[in-house]
């Protein structure tokens, strides 16, 4: 079984209030923690997404999480409740992406809130942008090249 939700949509389409897409246009491959995807050039900003989902700690989630306090190490109870939340929060901004017609979302980045006790709020956030290759956008700048300046030779990079 895999840990992204996709795999599971129904169960995701359950606990989002958001519309979800039959299948997201954005890939993960297709984002990034940098401020631009390598081998990619942005060709347009379309703004920030966001994903937003808040998850409050059960009652026998929090009896198990201490009963594993009291062993010590790992807290597996809440490290799977964080995954799951920080994974909805994740799809759920690619969703807001690819709503705007997104191809990849840079500058990704999360952040927590303890709204109330045992009550929290994770928001996963980014630049929407649509990117082409770098080769298909050298491509089209030569081609465009030759339109504007029918003189230069196929093939000629003249600088502008």
């Amino acid at each position: 079984m895999s840990n992204y939700p996709e795999d599971s949509e129904s169960h995701l389409a359950e606990e989002v209030p958001y519309r979800i897409a039959p299948k997201y246009k954005v890939p993960h491959h297709m984002t990034t923690t940098a401020f631009a995807l390598e081998g990619f050039r942005v060709i347009r900003t379309l703004g920030v997404v966001r994903g937003i989902t808040v998850r409050s700690r059960s009652l026998f989630g929090t009896l198990g999480a201490t009963l594993q306090t009291i062993v010590g190490g790992n807290i597996t109870m809440f490290t799977k409740l964080c995954e799951k939340t920080r994974a909805e929060a994740f799809e759920i901004m690619l969703q807001h992406a690819s709503e705007l017609g997104a191809n990849a979302v840079v500058g990704v980045r999360y952040d927590a809130t303890e709204i109330m006790s045992g009550v929290s709020e994770v928001l996963c956030y980014g630049t929407a942008v649509i990117v082409q290759p770098l080769e298909t956008f050298a491509q089209s700048e030569t081609a465009k090249g030759a339109i504007d300046n029918p003189n230069s030779a196929p093939g000629d990079a003249r600088q502008r």
